[in-house]
């Protein structure tokens, strides 16, 4: 994710934190001393809310290691302000594996806030009611309550948050996968336009919270419906055949010329008939804008996007794509490069397939 700082690596996945949370950071402090006039008390106050994203780690955590289970890496996870973001390669298919992948994160919320519980017991550590705020009294029965809170909210079926994935989990064991997603789309963003409706009288977090559920059921809800779309289909079903690629060693200039020959947006990059990496328009653009026409085409593509066999799966290729945020990907067979594919010819051949489909419907 853009604007994230690494911060280590836990059991092998990769920690970010996002830049706006470190603004948060300064924020409240700034804002806890202003208003108390005391040091200690800014310095708590930041301390509590680093805590707090430390149990939301390990959520994301309880997450990644359910999916490890299932034979599903995960690429990072990303600290923001409004809490984490584990980068699972995919969402399990089997709707049991989907359901205990969901409820693992908000278990692990329960396990610390059942351990603070235990401990706050031993040590009578508990405080009374009226002395409890949120950034003033027992640090443990603060961090238990927004455990138990983070839990319960995290529950609450708004997919596609993890009690909408519980939902269509089980919606999925009678209702098929495509039908128990839309069901479960439709009532997270039921429950969108609740929180953005309370955000506007109460708190203006709820807001924030209320366009990442929509906006997310929504693009959840559309990747679904397209890797339905694609069914059966492979991916020489959908490559381009016709296309340009450059040598690592190619100018940009040349690049340059080749975008302007054709509609081609993105270029594979090849060395000895083997890809390499790609050379996308943006990239190309930025480059240019910083007068770097002569400079070579190793500098600016992209090392990361991989490669897909033709006759992969499409709706596996798309899932790669999404995942590593890669808009083109060299089309591989017998060792050498056959095609590319795009998501905009991915697109073309769905509305194809679909106008034939309604063609050969109405001939009926």
């Amino acid at each position: 994710m853009k604007w994230s700082i690494k911060v280590g690596k836990i059991l092998g996945i990769d920690v970010y934190l996002h830049f706006t949370f470190l603004l948060l950071l300064v924020f409240l402090g700034v804002v806890t001393w202003r208003t108390t006039g005391r040091i200690d008390a800014a310095v708590g106050g930041v301390a509590f809310i680093g805590a707090l994203f430390g149990c939301v780690l390990l959520h994301e955590l309880g997450h990644a290691l359910m999916a490890r289970k299932y034979g599903i890496t995960t690429s990072d996870i990303t600290l923001l302000p409004i809490g984490g973001v584990a980068r699972l390669e995919k969402m399990p298919d089997n709707p049991a594996q989907e359901f205990w992948v969901a409820v693992a994160g908000p278990a692990v919320n329960v396990a610390i806030a059942s351990a603070l519980f235990v401990w706050l017991s031993v040590t009578h550590g508990f405080a009374a009611p009226g002395e409890m705020t949120l950034l003033g009294g027992s640090l443990g029965q603060r961090l238990m309550t927004v455990n138990l809170f983070l839990a319960g909210f995290n529950l609450l079926p708004a997919f596609p948050m993890d009690g909408g994935r519980v939902l269509r989990a089980l919606l999925s064991t009678r209702l098929g996968r495509p039908r128990a997603t839309a069901i479960a789309a439709n009532v997270g963003q039921g429950m969108a336009i609740l929180f953005g409706i309370a955000g506007i009288f109460y708190s203006p977090f709820l807001v924030f919270i209320a366009i990442f559920v929509f906006l997310g059921a929504q693009a959840e809800a559309g990747l679904v419906e397209m890797q339905t779309a694609l069914g059966t289909l492979r991916v020489r079903d959908a490559m381009m055949t016709r296309f340009r690629s450059l040598a690592p060693n190619d100018s940009l200039g040349k690049a340059v010329d080749e975008l302007l020959a054709g509609s081609q947006p993105d270029f594979p990059v090849l060395e000895d008939e083997q890809p390499v990496g790609i050379l996308r328009r943006n990239d190309l653009v930025k480059a240019l804008a910083h007068n770097r026409r002569d400079a070579l085409v190793s500098e600016f593509m992209c090392r990361d996007c991989e490669s897909v066999d033709a006759t992969d799966p499409l709706s596996l290729a798309v899932e790669t794509m999404q995942t590593k945020r890669c808009t083109t990907m060299p089309v591989m067979q017998a060792g050498r490069v056959v095609g590319l594919l795009t998501l905009e010819n991915i697109s073309e051949l769905i509305m194809v397939n679909a106008a034939m489909d309604r063609s050969a419907r109405a001939s009926r």
